[in-house]
């Protein structure tokens, strides 16, 4: 097999998909040297930072491909010579970041579009058309955009990360923080998200753990008060917690999440008196984004005692460190006091509105729409953008 010297491939990647992935692993197989240009929109609410950022992480292995960006505006008209010469000469400018270090002009343009001949053809280079019919991934940005929840498990996992909704539930102990998260779980389940996790918190099974060892080594029962807690420990929790969270964020595009690393750091603040450095970097540098901390309020909510607990004396203070920790690192965060069923209603009126919001794409009015043949969903939250409210 001949290879190209070098292949291009031109996108919005908004977002990056399945179909975008299979077209960058058989240019990279067929050129040796593969530059795949992220054109970004000023109508558009992706970043083109991000979407480069997707490109690169989930294309790093192939090992001979390249990922530019650049801003693109110009009108899109196929039957005008004013629209093209605008398209290539913004493709010329963005490709001189690659041409001028010494790698040899655009040979090839990859791509499944109708408009692949003429574009190839004004850069001096060939067209490699690959699945028109898109029968390799039956997906397209269209699609996505008009459905993310349905086609979800079809975004590429680099960006699943990123555009999942994420709302973390935190609280001191017995102040209903994950009888809110499991009833956020059911009732976001019933409204078209069925594959949503429940992100349990992490940290109540490592101390069940941490008191069997105990036992164990003591041969007979050790009280809660009797455990010994490390920094390490702490640790370990958020990165498991932070771990879990992601895995629910790559199956489902709403994630509630009963604590998270933040939360931990105050765990152990409150255990050991500080929070050591590790935990301190896995709450700060290992915390994803996320759209809102929901915190339950203690007031009014009776400190029951399930055998494991022992924090009623500083649930007000550790409802303080929430809301100072929170508020001095800029996170958006909303305390919920009250009854349950008050409470879930109040977070559900702001959860469904963030969804609404993190589920819309802006785009230019003269932006292509790719439609093909009808395809089953993907198992995932079919339907779920009008399920809510």
């Amino acid at each position: 097999m001949t290879r190209e010297p070098h292949g291009l491939i031109i996108g919005k990647f908004y977002p990056l998909h399945a179909g975008h992935l299979a077209l960058i692993r058989y240019a990279s197989q067929h050129a040796h040297r593969v530059t795949v240009l992220v054109m970004g929109s000023t109508f558009e609410t992706m970043s083109l930072a991000d979407r480069q950022r997707w490109v690169a992480a989930e294309t790093a292995a192939l090992g001979n491909v390249t990922v530019l960006g650049t801003r693109s505006d110009a009108p899109v008209e196929y039957d005008t010579a004013i629209a093209w010469e605008a398209h290539i000469a913004s493709t010329v400018a963005a490709l001189a970041a690659v041409t001028e270090a010494g790698v040899p002009p655009v040979t090839a343009v990859f791509s499944s579009e109708h408009y692949g001949d003429e574009f190839a053809a004004r850069l001096g280079a060939r067209h490699v058309v690959f699945d028109t019919s898109r029968e390799a991934a039956s997906v397209s940005g269209t699609m996505i955009r008009g459905d993310l929840a349905g086609q979800w498990a079809r975004v590429a996992a680099s960006a699943r990360l990123d555009l999942a909704t994420r709302v973390i539930v935190v609280g001191a102990e017995s102040t209903g923080s994950t009888t809110l998260s499991r009833a956020l779980v059911e009732h976001y389940r019933a409204r078209g998200f069925e594959r949503m996790p429940h992100v349990e918190e992490y940290g109540r099974q490592f101390t069940y753990d941490l008191h069997a060892r105990a036992v164990a080594a003591a041969g007979h029962d050790v009280s809660m008060d009797d455990l010994v807690w490390l920094p390490e420990h702490f640790a370990e929790i958020a990165a498991r917690q932070t771990e879990l969270e992601n895995e629910a964020a790559l199956a489902s595009p709403l994630v509630i999440a009963d604590t998270d690393a933040l939360a931990t750091e105050l765990w152990e603040r409150r255990y050991l008196g500080s929070t050591s450095p590790e935990t301190h970097r896995a709450g700060v540098d290992g915390l994803p984004r996320r759209d809102v901390y929901l915190v339950t309020d203690h007031v009014g909510v009776p400190f029951e005692q399930d055998g494991w607990r022992d924090g009623e004396h500083v649930r007000a203070a550790m409802t303080g460190w929430f809301v100072e920790e929170l508020t001095r690192r800029g996170h958006s965060w909303v305390l919920l006091r009250g009854e349950h069923a008050e409470r879930l209603r109040y977070a559900t009126r702001l959860v469904d509105q963030l969804w609404r919001r993190n589920s819309s794409f802006g785009q230019a009015p003269w932006a292509d729409r790719t439609v093909l043949a009808a395809a089953p969903a993907p198992a995932a939250a079919a339907g779920a953008a009008s399920a809510v409210e």
